[in-house]
């Protein structure tokens, strides 16, 4: 750790530490080490699981995601969205005026994660051709964020911070076709835009109905352990 000392010397020309000085190097020490945590440990990482299944395929490739960040050196949570109790968004438009939203629920738990975050990893499987209904449901009640955003031009997330929040998107497939992904990417594409959050990378899987078990397949948790990783590295850089 980076050190401050911090001396004076006397009127009589001996070296000496003035208790003055003594709280002033302490405090200096005190507020290094703090930025020091923050720097280099602080950075935190949301997982969102948007599968029902908290075990399945979509789960535990999400935590060989969080695995990786968290060996990058990043403070990781998991959210798994199929636990949470909130309703879908009514447009009551409380939240045009106000920084959060009227329905009290599980979200406005939610909110201030996700302003504190460094990172997000979204794990989803498709359904018809998009996300599960309780995902795009969470997504859309984050119209906190846009009214900030784009009406009252008030973001909660600073330009700088903006410039620095990376989003990892994870998503597997059952069926092998074109554009199977389509769908999911515009959604989370369009959600990480309105958190202020930067869609920097994607780990695809379709032909599951074939693969079926993930932990069958050692390369694809590896791969999703590297793209974790690498989340992480580039927060804690």
């Amino acid at each position: 750790m980076l050190k401050i000392y911090m001396g004076c010397v006397s009127t009589t020309g001996s070296s000496s530490l003035s208790p003055k000085y003594c709280r002033c190097r302490y405090l200096c020490e005190s507020y290094i080490l703090v930025f020091h945590i923050y720097c280099y440990m602080g950075k935190k990482v949301i997982g969102l699981l948007g599968s029902p299944l908290s075990d399945g395929n979509t789960a535990k490739l999400l935590d060989r995601a969080l695995k990786g960040a968290e060996d990058a050196g990043c403070t990781v949570e998991k959210i798994e969205v199929a636990s949470l109790d909130f309703q879908s968004c009514m447009e009551m438009l409380f939240c045009k005026d106000h920084d959060t939203c009227i329905m009290d629920d599980d979200m406005q738990q939610l909110y201030p994660k996700f302003k504190e975050m460094d990172g997000l990893i979204i794990a989803t499987p498709v359904m018809t051709m998009g996300i599960p209904g309780k995902l795009k449901s969470m997504m859309d009640r984050f119209q906190v964020f846009f009214m900030a955003r784009y009406i009252r031009k008030k973001p909660f997330i600073s330009k700088e911070r903006r410039a620095e929040r990376k989003g990892l998107f994870i998503c597997i497939s059952g069926m092998k076709i074109p554009e199977v992904f389509v769908g999911a990417k515009l959604t989370v594409k369009a959600f990480l835009d309105i958190i202020d959050c930067q869609y920097t990378d994607e780990l695809l899987i379709s032909d599951m109905d074939t693969i079926r078990n993930i932990t069958a397949h050692p390369a694809l948790s590896e791969a999703a352990y590297q793209k974790g990783y690498a989340l992480g590295k580039s927060l804690t850089a």
